[in-house]
């Protein structure tokens, strides 16, 4: 695992994050750990619409997929298909 230090954050922003911590009943050290890595495993906007257009591009049986196919599969999963 790799260190990484911070430097020059607001003390409004670190009393923040002590008081986030604590309501979590974690070290601030672990709670911004977590910050960290839930943000690392968030795709960006561009990265979600890169997966959404390489998704898109492919084929099916019946052709490449429409946005009809993607509305009806959202429905299903929804429960309303």
């Amino acid at each position: 695992m790799a260190t990484v230090y911070v430097r020059d954050v607001s003390d409004e922003a670190l009393t923040v994050l002590k008081v986030r911590a604590a309501a979590e009943n974690q070290s601030l050290q672990a709670y911004v750990r977590d910050v960290i890595e839930r943000e690392a495993a968030m795709p960006t906007l561009e990265e979600a619409a890169a997966a959404a257009a390489h998704v898109a591009a492919l084929n099916t049986e019946s052709g490449p997929v429409t946005s009809d196919d993607v509305t009806s599969a959202i429905d299903e999963g929804r429960g309303r298909g």
